[in-house]
């Protein structure tokens, strides 16, 4: 993971270490050496996210810089988004990223929970079947991940999960996916970790975003300081709205998208949302290279 643009780019080898030293491990050995499973582990496959997407952005910025006019990230990309914009330091963000992907694992041994994809279920109707499932069975089930038209991921306790999929299937559900996760993220069994959270939030220096970055929890552009690291905290009991994350910073303008990181799912969501707007992925090295021998 971000092995090749390491050896292909220096300032992207230096992201690297910068990330090593800030941990004080090496975070390349887990990333470039290391089992699937340890990679997986939501503490170091979240500062291994962000840290292949800072080199990715530094690598794009000193080949053909860009002047983005707004910003998003789903879920964790939002903190990446911050580093993008300048609201927080990388060294700040590698350390962050690793709190609260150890405080999730250790909310989810403390309360274990399960998330599942739910697709082809409209978004009132999931609400509503999310609502019946708590209600029957006295446990938590809340949509989590609003992520396209169509396609949203729900959290919760395993047993309301469970009785929610079976609810979705009987209202026309094509689809239910059970997900292998830790925890019931961006669900109300995430407090635990939100506690532990806001120390380390609030000891870290924020700054305001050179540009907007629209946030998960309300889909409006943040352009300070003081709420960016608000909202960050409370993204983690609060689903992700993507959908309209995405709707909105089409209303402030934007119709040309990059999705800077280790994969392309956002821009696959992109083309759910609205198929009008231009998306393209650049986080390896194939593709930087060919966006770099473009004209």
């Amino acid at each position: 993971m971000g092995q090749d643009l390491a050896e292909d780019f220096a300032i992207a080898r230096d992201t690297f270490a910068e990330a090593n030293d800030a941990l004080g491990l090496s975070l390349t050995d887990i990333c470039w050496n290391g089992s699937e499973e340890e990679l997986t582990r939501t503490k170091n496959a979240q500062p291994a996210i962000l840290v292949h997407t800072v080199a990715a952005w530094r690598v794009i910025m000193s080949e053909r810089p860009i002047t983005p006019s707004i910003a998003a990230g789903h879920s964790l990309g939002e903190f990446s988004a911050y580093v993008l914009a300048g609201a927080i330091s990388f060294p700040d963000a590698v350390r962050l990223v690793r709190a609260r992907g150890e405080f999730m694992y250790e909310a989810g041994e403390l309360r274990p929970g399960a998330m599942a994809a739910i697709l082809s279920l409209d978004d009132a109707l999931l609400q509503d079947v999310c609502r019946r499932a708590s209600e029957e069975t006295g446990s938590v089930a809340v949509p989590a991940n609003f992520n396209a038209p169509g396609q949203v991921v729900i959290s919760g306790d395993v047993e309301g999960v469970r009785a929610a999929g079976e609810l979705a299937r009987e209202a026309g559900a094509r689809k239910v996916i059970p997900l292998p996760v830790s925890g019931a993220f961006h669900s109300p069994l995430m407090v635990s970790a939100a506690e532990r959270f806001s120390p380390v939030l609030e000891a870290t220096v924020f700054s305001d975003p050179l540009f907007p970055v629209v946030s998960n929890v309300t889909t409006s552009p943040v352009d300070r300081a003081g709420d960016a690291r608000d909202l960050l905290l409370a993204q983690l009991t609060a689903p992700v709205r993507w959908t309209e994350s995405v709707q909105r910073m089409i209303e402030l303008g934007a119709d040309d998208f990059r999705e800077i990181g280790p994969g392309s799912v956002l821009t696959g969501l992109l083309r759910r949302i609205d198929k009008s707007k231009n998306g393209r992925s650049l986080g390896t090295t194939s593709e930087l290279r060919t966006c770099f021998g473009e004209a």
